[in-house]
């Protein structure tokens, strides 16, 4: 290694000449020696020049590095020096610093270097699955440079490294075990790897987002601080906006993963304005976008809406108003979190309605939204702010007729406050709307057209609002003032653009009367408006006022379209006359289609929020783009029609809007029905409620009275021994509830046992001998063919018949067994109470004696009456019985019945068989007498005849084929 040591000395004469000769016995080295310290040493060797002489290691040692790679894997340290070499020929980063002269054409040379050498490592896609598969080892010095060079590969040509792990098997699942890393710089480095393979790949980012990505990802976030962690969550969250941007997919299941109630910790922030460092300015960012990229209207409505209401259920969207009302945020945090609001509650009723009830922290608290609109007509405020709090209003009242409702309210004079001690938005709007700042004016117009959108109600409502311009003076009506601002121009001194306030008007004007034949009768009723509005179009002006031409001629069309034809001196035919006089139709419609023209139109068309560069390219809004988009074929044709053709279109409208309030009213009533079947529901819930608990509290009571009941026989029972100790033992007789009639009733019960016993008996014998008459007379039969198959069935019968009768007399000598122990209990029990009553009557003996013999009576008693009990149950179990056995002899007897008449069958067929052999063999006496009379015949004739003995030696099927052939030879002679 001395000439590798003079050639790291840096030698100077011929230094690259010198060095080619290096790297080049250097990759010999590597390619042909046996020992495996001789390739490692000369490995290390070549990433030391890798960084200073990239170009020649690159050419030279890549494929014998590759070899290494693939033949040298069990030792680990080779591995690793050799991966640090291809990063260091394949990366851009240079660690030397440049001249600022040499720096833009190295920065260039470096790039073109690292997209060549890629390629070529790429080019054979088993180098990448053999790069996959070495990041399978754990050992640190092969994972680190293995991650660290497919970023770099992955910076350099990303598209088609993607579309090479993407085919390997199991190639994403290898790199998301690098999350799982104990190291934490194997661990970062693997996020950074993560970042680079999802950028722009929607396959990439399910498989990622699939194998539990949002789960160990949101675990660094939070093992690292939240928003107060380091550069690694920054890492992170670029990683989940990767994932989640533009991925309709990975949203759905980051929000059915519950993973949207993890994102509330990281705005727990605080009110400390000290702790405000730029990593977690930047951390908050980044988890601000990362709530907008879920509910960015680019995305599907189910799905957004979906995600704010998990926002609002978490608790997540109250945080965020916690920011927001917060002092010493900074201002780029403020903007960014007044656009989340935004697009959190855009469109969605609950989150809409939770954010007109939030307060600011002041004294007396104000709704958030004032102290919004305070900031958006304060020209010293940030412009970028002041976009942010308008598109936050406008995401307020999207859709949100309510909230709309409540903004015009503040306007009326029937709810302006008298003392003027709090500021309404109405009176905020109003004020931004005639300011002096042109900026404010825009915003002002806008936001207040967005309180009449799609809102035919607010824009009668808003006629109603009256201005007072100057003292003494009557006053003026918003339209009014509206248009005299108009018409005033650039007469009135303004800070900003020239044409931003007259366009903001106009903007205001077309939102207000589009839809609202009430309002545009009230603009058409002032007489200085339609001459304003032709004069304005019919000049030629510049480039700047052709905007406010095309605007003033949209108002125009729309006071034409949605006219009324109330005012005779403004209907709809004399206004086409006038503009076909002083402006002439072509014209007209040219100075309209100026407004989509327009450059700015475009961009304003593409997303809601006003996100403009500077205050001058602020011109449009989105909403207004379509309305113009809606608006200006309408118009068009309107021009061009005849007054014929628009006294159809009235009829139309007129049976549309008929047959509008017919469904609308069946609307109503079907809405009146579902809320009277709710409040019946209601009250058949509360019903149901109301008998469940009566059925507790009655099973309650019956328990209770239970109780009650065995506690009085209680009582009854200690009652009735007191009487029997102070009646001096009267009542023997009685033993403890068991009265004479009963033992009584118990030997009836017996006797009529004994009855039926006796019955059963005598049943079972009359059946034994019917069994033995039909055995007698089966055995007589006459036919063996008749007897055999009745026998054969008969056996079988018999046999179970015999088998019934065995179980039957098994079970009459049962009850009789336990017929004779019921007597004898019953004597015992007869004995007992005789000894009870001479014990009883026996009256001389000391208290002490009486007391013991009480004792051994009630226990004596208790024994009766448990044998008395027992009794009574066999009683009952030996009756069951006996309606057993009356069943299964009613069964036997239908047995005998069925095989009787079987039997009178079986004679019948062997009667009719006997008759049908008579007549066979009367007929045979017939046949044989024919035979021999035409044998005789055939003797006479001289014909042959075969003698008997053949004729017998033949089977009974011959006899009947030569019986029929003399027939034949009869015929035949």
């Amino acid at each position: 290694m001395n000439f590798l040591r003079g050639v790291m000395g840096g030698q100077s004469a011929g230094p690259q000449h010198t060095e080619a000769e290096t790297i080049q016995k250097l990759c010999d080295r590597v390619a042909s020696s046996t020992l495996l310290d001789d390739r490692r040493n000369a490995v290390r060797a070549l990433k030391s020049l890798s960084k200073k002489y990239r170009l020649e290691v690159g050419i030279q040692a890549m494929e014998h590095l590759i070899h290494v790679l693939q033949t040298d894997r069990s030792d680990s340290e080779i591995i690793g020096y050799a991966l640090d070499t291809l990063y260091n020929i394949i990366s851009n980063e240079e660690e030397e610093e440049v001249d600022d002269v040499e720096e833009e054409n190295s920065t260039r040379q470096s790039e073109d270097l690292g997209s060549q050498f890629t390629e070529i490592f790429i080019k054979q896609q088993e180098n990448v699955t053999l790069l996959l598969s070495l990041l399978e080892e754990f050992d640190f010095h092969v994972r680190w440079p293995g991650v660290k060079l497919l970023t770099s590969l992955l910076k350099q040509l990303g598209p088609q490294v993607q579309q090479i792990i993407l085919v390997s098997p199991m190639g994403v699942s290898r790199l998301m075990d690098l999350l799982a890393d104990s190291r934490e710089v194997i661990r970062n480095d693997g996020v950074l790897l993560l970042q680079a393979l999802t950028r722009s790949n929607g396959a990439i980012q399910k498989i990622v987002a699939f194998e539990n990505a949002f789960e160990r990802l949101l675990d660094i976030i939070s093992e690292e601080g939240n928003s107060d962690g380091g550069i690694v969550v920054e890492d992170c969250l670029i990683l989940l906006q990767n994932l989640l941007k533009n991925n309709n997919s990975n949203q759905n299941f980051f929000k059915e993963g519950s993973y949207i109630q993890r994102m509330k910790p990281w705005f727990e922030v605080g009110d400390e304005n000290s702790g405000w460092s730029a990593q977690k300015v930047t951390n908050l960012h980044l988890m601000l976008q990362l709530v907008r990229v879920l509910v960015s209207p680019t995305n599907p409505p189910g799905a957004t809406s979906s995600c704010q209401k998990a926002m609002f259920q978490c608790g997540l969207l109250q945080q965020l108003c916690t920011i927001l009302m917060a002092t010493g945020v900074p201002a780029d945090i403020l903007t960014e979190t007044i656009n989340t609001v935004s697009e959190v509650i855009r469109g969605c009723q609950i989150n809409q309605d939770y954010f007109a009830s939030v307060n600011a922290p002041s004294n007396p608290p104000r709704p958030a939204i004032v102290v919004l609109l305070m900031s958006m007509v304060n020209e010293r405020q940030p412009f970028v702010l002041r976009c942010a709090v308008l598109y936050c209003f406008q995401c307020f009242l999207y859709k949100n007729q309510k909230g709309q409702g409540e903004i015009v309210s503040t306007l009326l004079p029937s709810t302006i406050d008298a003392t003027g001690n709090s500021v309404s938005a109405g009176q905020l709007l109003c004020g931004g709307l005639f300011s002096t700042d042109s900026l404010s004016n825009w915003c002002a117009a806008v936001a207040l057209a967005h309180a009449l959108q799609e809102n035919a109600t607010q824009k009668e409502q808003l006629l109603r609002v009256q201005l007072a311009t100057s003292i003494g003076n009557p006053p003026v009506s918003l339209l009014q003032q509206c248009t005299n601002i108009l018409s005033q121009g650039d007469k009135i001194d303004r800070r900003g653009s020239k044409i931003q306030t007259r366009v903001g008007l106009l903007m205001l004007l077309c939102t207000w009367l589009s839809n609202c034949p009430i309002a545009v009768t009230h603009f058409l009723h002032n007489s200085a408006n339609v001459p304003f509005l032709t004069g304005q179009i019919a000049e030629n002006l510049g480039e700047e006022e052709q905007l406010v031409q095309g605007l003033c001629a949209l108002l125009l069309g729309i006071s034409i379209y949605f006219n009324d034809n109330s005012l005779e001196s403004y209907m709809k035919e004399k206004l086409k006359q006038l503009i076909e006089k002083r402006i002439g139709k072509e014209n007209f419609i040219e100075k309209l289609g100026f407004i989509s023209k327009h450059e700015l139109y475009s961009r304003a068309s593409q997303k809601p929020q006003p996100n403009f560069p500077s205050p001058e390219y602020m011109i449009f809004d989105h909403e207004f783009t379509k309305l113009v988009k809606e608006l200006e074929g309408v118009i068009t044709k309107a021009i061009y029609k005849s007054s014929e053709e628009d006294k159809k279109e009235e009829e139309v409208k007129k049976t549309l809007e008929q047959h509008d309030n017919i469904v609308t009213h069946y609307k109503n009533m079907i809405r009146e029905q579902d809320l009277q079947l709710d409040e019946l529901r209601q009250q058949v819930s509360t019903l149901k409620c109301q008998n469940e608990q009566l059925q507790t509290a009655v099973t309650q009571q019956v328990s209770q009275i239970q109780q009650h009941k065995d506690q009085y026989n209680l009582l009854k029972i200690q009652l009735g021994k007191d009487n029997q100790h102070q009646g001096s033992y009267s009542e023997g007789a009685q033993m403890n509830g068991i009265q004479p009639e009963e033992i009584g009733r118990l030997r009836e019960e017996i006797e009529e046992l004994k009855c039926n016993q006796e019955l059963l008996q005598s049943q079972l014998t009359e059946k034994d001998s019917m069994i033995e008459n039909l055995k007698s007379s089966q055995t007589s039969g006459t036919n063996e063919q008749s007897s055999a198959i009745v026998s054969a069935r008969d056996s079988e019968q018999v046999a179970e018949l015999k088998q019934e009768l065995a179980t039957l007399k098994s079970q009459l000598n049962s009850q009789s067994v336990e017929i004779t122990k019921l007597q004898t209990e019953k004597q015992e029990l007869l004995q007992k109470t005789e000894a009870f009553a001479k014990s009883v009557e026996v009256q001389g003996e000391t208290e002490t004696i009486i007391a013991t013999k009480t004792t051994d009576v009630e226990g004596r008693l208790s024994a009766l009456l448990q044998e008395t009990k027992e009794l009574k149950n066999e009683i009952k179990a030996l009756s069951e019985e006996r309606t057993a056995i009356k069943e299964q002899l009613d069964s036997s007897n239908s047995t005998i019945a069925i095989l009787q008449t079987e039997k009178d069958k079986l004679e019948l067929e062997i009667t009719d068989s006997k008759k049908e052999q008579d007549d066979l063999l009367v007929l045979l006496a017939d046949q044989d007498q024919k035979i021999l009379s035409l044998k005789n015949k055939l003797k006479d004739l001289g014909h042959p005849v075969e003698e008997e003995d053949e004729l017998e030696s033949g089977d009974q099927e011959d006899e009947d084929d030569e019986s029929e052939d003399p027939g034949k030879d009869l015929d035949h002679i």
